[in-house]
């Protein structure tokens, strides 16, 4: 064993709610010396995302569940320290499944799905390829392709001020519709929504009216539901639906601390048979099924942001990998504006 040490967080318990101390623990291990077809990649970026909550559970989902003792699954940009891959030279910039650590050993046996080297030099900042140009931006622009969103339809989109919601917002609007209504966390955020994102109106879901703020801003029903939340805003969108109206369910972060520790879930939507009485559709969709379409998404998105008409927020972490369990909790109370990451190395 080589005198190189990684230093990542193993998932010790499944979490009953929220994350608590004691269902990850940071550890420090030896890296092995590089053998045939490996290369070993220094994590700089680390992606935080509801998903990672989804994974520590033990309960169907898209992805298997993080197996207890593993290291915990997340995206990452990094950069190839040493490598005995031709694909994968020392010094390139790759994105993918690093994972909640600090140096990842990269081979075909051990990864997700393979990582991505990204362009030299950079068309955009690093971050942005895990934000607005990355997963997340893909996601948005794959959520309203899927809606089917018509010229002067409205829309409402949760989590507004979100990695997601942000992006698809403006998309919405790109895209001609009529009005664009974001749901958010605080005045502030809804403020952000509207004078930088370019929503209609935003409602704060943290006020006492916040249902008659949203039967206000959509006086004409809605058509559309971009959906990330889940709970409580979701069941009152599915009320509101027009007749024909679509719903991309993207997310319902709302629900992913509602798993004990057995997978078992507390709760439901009452109005979900409005889907029924507005001859609604409802399509839950993951960006990891359109992996032929991301360099149509990508450049579409690129184009907007070289023309100056994609805003894009991101919220930094700085404190290395530690960081990562108290940035996850952040992302859970709204704390973030934008794409949440976590800066594990410079």
């Amino acid at each position: 064993m080589s005198e190189r040490v990684n230093r990542a967080y193993r998932l010790r318990r499944r979490p009953t709610g929220e994350l608590a101390d004691g269902d990850l623990e940071l550890v420090e291990e030896e890296v092995p010396e590089l053998g045939d077809g490996q290369a070993l990649v220094r994590t700089r970026l680390l992606s935080l995302d509801p998903t990672n909550r989804i994974w520590m559970s033990d309960i169907r989902g898209y992805m298997p569940p993080v197996p207890l003792g593993a290291v915990m699954r997340g995206i990452g940009i990094g950069e190839v320290v040493e490598s005995r891959r031709e694909d994968m030279p020392v010094g390139a910039t790759v994105s993918g499944f690093l994972d909640w650590q600090e140096l990842c050993l990269a081979d075909d046996s051990r990864l997700l799905a393979p990582l991505t080297v990204l362009p030299d030099p950079l068309p955009g900042p690093e971050s942005a390829f895990l934000g607005a140009l990355g997963h997340t931006g893909v996601t948005a622009y794959i959520g309203i392709d899927l809606a089917e969103l018509g010229e002067g339809e409205t829309i409402v989109v949760s989590a507004a001020c979100g990695a997601v919601g942000s992006i698809a917002g403006q998309i919405a609007r790109q895209r001609g519709a009529g009005r664009v209504v974001g749901v958010a966390g605080g005045p502030e955020k809804c403020r952000h929504a509207v004078e930088a994102l370019g929503y209609d109106a935003c409602v704060d879901h943290r006020a006492d009216d916040w249902r008659e703020q949203l039967d206000a801003a959509t006086p004409d029903g809605i058509d559309v539901d971009f959906e990330n939340v889940g709970g409580p805003i979701m069941d009152h969108v599915l009320g509101r639906l027009n007749i024909g109206a679509r719903v991309s369910l993207c997310g319902m972060i709302a629900e992913y601390n509602s798993y004990n520790e057995g997978g078992e879930h507390a709760g439901g939507l009452t109005n979900v048979g409005q889907l029924i009485m507005q001859r609604s559709t409802i399509r839950g969709f993951l960006v990891l099924d359109f992996g032929d379409r991301f360099e149509e998404a990508i450049g579409y998105l690129g184009g907007l942001l070289g023309e100056g008409k994609l805003h894009y927020d991101e919220t930094i972490v700085d404190g290395g990998i530690e960081a990562a369990p108290g940035a996850l909790a952040e992302l859970f109370d709204g704390g973030n504006l934008g794409k949440l990451l976590v800066r594990v190395a410079d």
